[in-house]
C-alpha cells in the first residue's frame, strides 16, 4: 500500500502524459518563436477553441495537469453520481463556457469503470451543442467493458487511457484528495 504522497505524485505524473497525448490530439498552427537570446524556431501554436471539461469531483484531480500546460485554458464542469442501488448516473450540475460548442473538448476522468458516468456527461455535452467527434476522453484506467459501452454509444469519441484493466481502481479521488 503506497502512501498518499506516492500516490499523488505517481497520479499527477500519469495525468501528465494523458493530457499532453489529448494536447497533441487538438488542432495547431506553425509558427516561428524567437527565444529570448534571439535565436529564431519553428515550433507550433493551439489553434484557438479548445476546452477542457471535468467530470467532479475526481475528475478534478485532472485539471492542474491541463493548466500545466495550457495556462489559460477555460475549463467547464460536471457533476454525475451514481445512485447505489440502480447504478444509474444521475446529472447534478454543469457549467461551461458559453461557447462550447465551437470548442474542442478535453473531457478529464480518471477511472473508467462502467462508462455511465462519461456517457451521461457526453450526452450533456451534446445537449450543449458539442459534436461527439470534437470530445477526446482523458482518463488514467479503463476497464474494457467500460470502454465498450463509450464506443458503442458514441462511435466518434476518442479515448485515451494510460491502461486498459479488466478491473479498475477504486477510491481515486478519496486518495488523491486524501479524503479516505
Amino acid at each position: 500500500k503506497s502512501s498518499r504522497g506516492d500516490f499523488v505524485f505517481s497520479a499527477d505524473r500519469l495525468i501528465r502524459l494523458v493530457v499532453e497525448e489529448g494536447l497533441n490530439q487538438l488542432p495547431y498552427t506553425e509558427c516561428t518563436v524567437t527565444t529570448p537570446t534571439g535565436h529564431k524556431y519553428e515550433g507550433v501554436r493551439f489553434e484557438k477553441g479548445n476546452c477542457g471539461v471535468s467530470i467532479m469531483r475526481s475528475g478534478e484531480a485532472m485539471e492542474q495537469g491541463l493548466r500545466d500546460c495550457c495556462r489559460s485554458i477555460r475549463i467547464g464542469k460536471i457533476l454525475i453520481q451514481s445512485d447505489e442501488e440502480t447504478q444509474r448516473a444521475k446529472v447534478y450540475y454543469a457549467k461551461f463556457p458559453p461557447d462550447i460548442y465551437r470548442r474542442k473538448v478535453l473531457l478529464m476522468y480518471p477511472i473508467l469503470s462502467t462508462g455511465n458516468t462519461v456517457i451521461e456527461a457526453v450526452k450533456v455535452l451534446v445537449e450543449h451543442g458539442v459534436q461527439p467527434s470534437v470530445i477526446i476522453l482523458l482518463s488514467l484506467f479503463s476497464t474494457p467493458h467500460g470502454a465498450k459501452s463509450i464506443i458503442q454509444e458514441f462511435p466518434e469519441i476518442t479515448i485515451l487511457t494510460t491502461e486498459v484493466h479488466p478491473v479498475a481502481p477504486t477510491h481515486f479521488g478519496q486518495k488523491y484528495f486524501g479524503t479516505d
